[in-house]
C-alpha cells in the first residue's frame, strides 16, 4: 500500500512574513524602547492604546508588519514600573489564529538575543490591571466595580460569566462587552479564558452572589480540577445504513493545549471481524485497540479527539502538527493495517470546526 501524497495547502509552515517581522524587530528594537523609555508625547490623548509612547510612525509600521502575518493579529506592548518589557500577538480570542501566533513566539529571539524581552502568542493573565482605570473611547472604567456572576457548567467543564459595572447602564454594548472581556483577560489570560469560560453576558444590575474578578481564578481552578486526566465520552447512534454505531470523544479538548495542531486528519480503519450489528468483535476489536495505541505515543504532534465505530469501519479524527511530519507516520501506520485497506485523509481546520458537533 503506497504512501498517500499530501497537498501543498495542508502545510503551515510559518508565513515569510514571520521571519521579517523579527528580521525587522531586531533593527526596530532600539528605537522601540527609546520611545517607551521617553513616555508619550506632548499633547498626545491618554487613551488606553497598545504601546503607549510609541510615536504614531512606529506604531503604525509595527501594526503594518503584525498584518502583514495576518490581517486579524492584534498586537500589544506591556511591561512598565520594574516589569521587563513583553510583547504580545494575539488573535483576540479567534481559535482559528492560534497556530500561527504560536509560530510567531516559537521564531522569537531567545537568551540575549531576546534582550530582556519576552513574547507571547495570547495575552497574559494581569491580575494588577483589575485595580486601575480602562479608558474605551471617551469612558473610563473603574474596574474595581466590576463584579462577575460565576455560574459551574460541570457538565461542560465551563464557568458562565455575567459580567457588572456600575457605568454600563451609560455606554453601548460593544463598550460593556470589551470592559467585560479584557477583565478575564487579566484575570485569567486569554487561553484559560477560551479553555473554561462559557457564555458571557451582561448586566445592569449586579447579580446576585457576584464576586470580585480576582476571585475568578479560584473558581475556574475549581472547574477544572476533575478534568486533570483525560476522560472519553461516549455515545451510541446509528450508521447512515441503520446499523448501531458507538462514538468516543476526549474531553476537554482545548485547542490552546495543542496550539501548532492546525490539521484535521482522519484515519478510516476497516476491521474484519464484527458481531451482526457490524461491531467489531476480537481479534479485530483488540487490533484497534492496539492501532489506537500507537496514535496515542505521538505526543504533542497529533492528538486524538474522536473515533466513530460503526458498518465494519473506525475512524480516528486526529489534529496535528502538519510541520511535524506525523502525517506520513498516520500514512505509514495506516499502510500497515492488515484488515483491509485503511484510508488517511487532512483538510486544513485551524479552529478546529470539525470537533464542534462531538462537544456537549
Amino acid at each position: 500500500m503506497g504512501i498517500f501524497r499530501r497537498p501543498r495547502e495542508a502545510s503551515a509552515v510559518a508565513p515569510p512574513a514571520i521571519s521579517e517581522f523579527w528580521e525587522w524587530w531586531a533593527q526596530a528594537r532600539p528605537t522601540i524602547e527609546a520611545s517607551l523609555a521617553a513616555g508619550p508625547e506632548p499633547g498626545a490623548p491618554e487613551a488606553a492604546v497598545p504601546g503607549e509612547g510609541l510615536s504614531a510612525e512606529t506604531i503604525e509600521e509595527l501594526s503594518r508588519r503584525v498584518h502583514k502575518i495576518h490581517a486579524g493579529l492584534q498586537w500589544e506592548i506591556g511591561g512598565a514600573d520594574d516589569r521587563n518589557p513583553s510583547l504580545t500577538v494575539t488573535g483576540g480570542g479567534d481559535p482559528g489564529l492560534r497556530g500561527i501566533t504560536e509560530r510567531w513566539a516559537r521564531a522569537a529571539p531567545t537568551g540575549s538575543a531576546a534582550a530582556g524581552w519576552s513574547f507571547h502568542p495570547a495575552r497574559q493573565a494581569d491580575p494588577e490591571m483589575l485595580a486601575q482605570d480602562l479608558i474605551l473611547g471617551d469612558h473610563e472604567f473603574d474596574l474595581e466595580y466590576v463584579r462577575l456572576g460565576m455560574r459551574a457548567d460541570t457538565d461542560r467543564a465551563r464557568v458562565h460569566i455575567t459580567a457588572y459595572h456600575p457605568d454600563f447602564l451609560f455606554v453601548a454594548e460593544e463598550q460593556q462587552l470589551q470592559v467585560a472581556l479584557n477583565v478575564l483577560y487579566w484575570a485569567l489570560g486569554e487561553d484559560d479564558v477560551a479553555r473554561w469560560i462559557g457564555e458571557v453576558s451582561i448586566a445592569t444590575e449586579a447579580p446576585i452572589d457576584s464576586l470580585a474578578p480576582s476571585m475568578l481564578p479560584a473558581v475556574v481552578e475549581q472547574v477544572a480540577e476533575p478534568f486533570a486526566e483525560p476522560a472519553w465520552l461516549t455515545g451510541e447512534g446509528r450508521t447512515p445504513r441503520g446499523h448501531p454505531a458507538r462514538l468516543g470523544a476526549r474531553f476537554p479538548l482545548h485547542r490552546q493545549d495543542y496550539p501548532l495542531c492546525d490539521l484535521h486528519v482522519a484515519v478510516s480503519v476497516p476491521y474484519a471481524n464484527s458481531n451482526p450489528d457490524r461491531l467489531p468483535v476480537e481479534p479485530s476489536s483488540g487490533a484497534l485497540r492496539a492501532f489506537e495505541k500507537k496514535l496515542a505515543k505521538l505526543g504533542d504532534r497529533a492528538v486524538l479527539a474522536v473515533r466513530e465505530t460503526g458498518d465494519g469501519l473506525r475512524v480516528f479524527h486526529l489534529y496535528a502538527d502538519p510541520d511535524s511530519g506525523v502525517v506520513s507516520e498516520l500514512d505509514q501506520l495506516a499502510a500497515g493495517w492488515p484488515e483491509g485497506k485503511a484510508k488517511v485523509a487532512s483538510t486544513a481546520d485551524p479552529a478546529w470546526k470539525a470537533l464542534a458537533p462531538y462537544q456537549p
